[in-house]
């Protein structure tokens, strides 16, 4: 059996419980309610209210410790991914086993570097694993927008398919595993995960998370994400559905 549960919508943070299962599932499929994004990215204006107690994994930031639990769960994840997917987005895109995109309506990217910071919840290692070295440095220092076809090119999501075959596709697999042995599954993604160093380890994503804090705050920063919220960052915006276009010349725009 697989369960379907809807990704938070536009400019949230994913560090949230997915919501109880009814019964033991193989598989469970991250989607969107909202086509036009997936998960937006960290919500900066509440970002002060964000608990910081360690979870069940023992790490204190909630993205790290969903992240983290995804990876050691019996439960194989897939994100069946459309709309916009930035920032925290796209690290809970990453953070788990699998995903899928829509060619015509997912957009992937790392924004924080334009903004003053750097990619905060495990992207910097999940992604670097997935892509590679310059790759990732493209991804997360280029800060541009990337499509579901050159995502799948780099190895950043497994495919990129026709928007109006994706439900179909990924339902089919997530049936498909669930009709395999359990045991047989959850061991071979511990294997896996052993073998591929799947989970980064604490102190790094704390380093992340500690980085992208302290940069933040500097004034660079708060002038960068002050600018953008005042252009619409984290409303249904121009800024939104394109940012990074917005990114390009932002340098300029607060000098």
């Amino acid at each position: 059996m697989f369960q379907r549960e809807n990704s938070p919508p536009g400019a949230n943070v994913p560090g949230r419980e997915p919501a109880a299962l009814p019964g033991p599932f193989a598989v469970v499929v991250f989607d969107s309610a909202d086509e036009d994004y997936f998960i937006s990215h960290y919500d900066l204006v509440r970002a002060g209210e964000v608990p910081m107690t360690p979870g069940p994994s023992g790490l204190p930031f909630p993205l790290h410790d969903i992240a983290v639990r995804l990876a050691q769960s019996s439960v194989i994840s897939i994100a069946s991914v459309r709309g916009r997917a930035r920032g925290s987005g796209a690290e809970f895109i990453v953070s788990c086993d699998m995903s899928f995109a829509s060619r015509e309506k997912a957009i992937l990217g790392h924004w924080e570097v334009g903004a003053g910071a750097v990619p905060g919840a495990g992207g910097i290692e999940r992604l670097s694993a997935l892509v590679g070295r310059s790759r990732a440095l493209e991804i997360i220092i280029g800060c541009e927008d990337f499509d579901a076809d050159t995502a799948e090119r780099y190895g950043w999501i497994n495919r990129s398919l026709p928007d109006a075959e994706l439900d179909r596709f990924v339902d089919t697999l997530a049936t498909r595993i669930s009709s395999f042995n359990h045991d047989a599954i959850t061991t071979a993604k511990a294997l896996v995960n052993k073998r591929t160093h799947g989970v980064p380890s604490g102190a790094d994503l704390i380093e992340d998370i500690t980085e992208f804090s302290r940069l933040a705050a500097l004034p660079d920063a708060q002038a960068r994400i002050g600018f953008l919220l005042k252009q619409g960052l984290q409303q249904r915006s121009d800024v939104e559905l394109h940012l990074g276009r917005y990114l390009a010349d932002l340098g300029a725009k607060i000098s």
